[in-house]
């Protein structure tokens, strides 16, 4: 008689549903619903009623193989919501791909701050993130991923695995940005100057909206260690940059942001809290 054995492995599904609306001179969280482990902590007002900070928490601390999140945030006409994360987003090694779906939507007149810390890929993890943001008629964003490949700092480079993303900007249904990135563990692309020059973290910053001459110029001789620059193109700005550490590259986004917030956004930048704890 032959013993028939199947293991089971368990994964994370997990569903997150927020919504804001301007309700007199303030945001408000209308819509908060979730399934499995994503949550949001108490909305904060630390620059007054106007700007809506949720800290979006994952409690497991990691994804692993089979695992889905998919976060869903509306933001309704003349709404201003600020999203960010207290830590890294960890991707373990796995045999098959673990999954991420975040859809935003924003709304005329209103804002929406995505930023995020960054996202550490370890050798043999398998994500494929799926990002895709909707703007409606004069809705303004900004928007920062930034992605770190291996863990450096314990002398693991990404040697095994792969990376897939997506991410898609419309403006009223037409596309305004399409990117895919395909990163494939031990790529000879990963140390090659045309690819990522042997650099393991990389970061994308886009913002809608134009600036001046001389913003850009200050935006781009800042003294920092990581290589990056700055392109205006119609009605967006994107700026990228290769570093050798997460907090380098954090560190330049967060420059960025100071300088940039006044000018697209019309408000000073006052960082969250939780990105120094």
């Amino acid at each position: 008689m032959t013993a028939l054995t199947s293991v089971f492995t368990p994964h994370w599904q997990a569903e997150l549903e927020l919504g804001y609306a301007r309700i007199g001179g303030a945001t408000r969280p209308v819509l908060r619903r979730h399934s499995g482990p994503l949550r949001v902590q108490k909305h904060l007002y630390a620059e007054g009623p106007e700007v809506c900070q949720h800290i979006v928490v994952h409690p497991p601390g990691g994804i692993a193989g089979g695992d889905r999140l998919a976060i869903r945030a509306a933001v309704g006409d003349g709404a201003w919501t600020q999203l960010t994360s207290p830590g890294a987003a960890k991707w373990y090694r796995a045999a098959g791909p673990a999954f991420q779906t975040l859809e935003l939507r924003v709304g005329a007149g209103a804002t929406l701050e995505w930023l995020p810390q960054e996202t550490i890929v370890y050798a043999g993890a398998q994500p494929e993130l799926d990002t895709r943001i909707s703007l409606e008629d004069d809705a303004r964003l900004f928007y920062w991923d930034m992605v770190a490949l291996g863990r450096p700092a314990s002398g693991e480079r990404f040697d095994s695995g792969r990376l897939r993303a997506r991410l898609d900007i419309r403006r009223d249904g037409r596309l305004l940005w399409h990117e895919r990135q395909r990163v494939e563990g031990g790529d000879a692309l990963l140390d090659s100057p045309i690819g990522l020059a042997g650099q393991p973290v990389f970061a994308t910053l886009i913002a809608s909206g134009e600036i001046d001459a001389d913003l850009l110029e200050r935006c781009r001789q800042l003294d920092t260690p990581v290589r990056g620059d700055l392109t205006q193109l119609p009605g967006l700005l994107v700026a990228r940059c290769l570093a050798s550490e997460a907090l380098h590259a954090r560190a330049w986004l967060i420059e960025l942001w100071r300088l940039l917030r006044p000018a697209l956004l019309g408000r000073e930048a006052m960082p969250p809290r939780i990105w120094s704890t």
